[in-house]
């Protein structure tokens, strides 16, 4: 599997189609500190969403500039099964939940 340098993509879990794309790049701020990156999920056809965030980079903690962490269709995976154990229900109605992952998307 590729890393992939888009802003979006389509990844297959468990013989479901996920759309993700970035919601939010890693940024620093006076109001909120460090965020780390959060992508969107979305399960085809279906119409609640998550958002998983990631923890900032250690270099945006260290005063560095920005960097987004590379994905690929393993860790956006990993991603979609933690936000599906964290109670994601993406056929259900209703807002859409935020999960924080590590690193890896675990």
């Amino acid at each position: 599997m590729s890393k992939s340098h888009s802003n979006a993509g389509v990844v297959h879990v468990d013989g479901a189609r996920y759309d993700w794309h970035f919601q939010r790049e890693p940024h620093r701020s006076d109001d909120e500190g460090s965020k780390g990156m959060t992508i969107a999920l979305l399960q085809r056809d279906a119409q609640r969403e998550a958002w998983v965030q990631f923890p900032p980079p250690k270099r945006l903690l260290k005063g560095l500039p920005r960097g987004r962490l590379q994905l690929d269709d393993a860790t956006i995976a990993r991603c979609v099964r933690a936000a599906m154990s964290a109670g994601w229900e993406p056929s259900t109605r209703g807002k859409r939940v935020v999960v924080t992952v590590d690193a890896v998307g675990n």
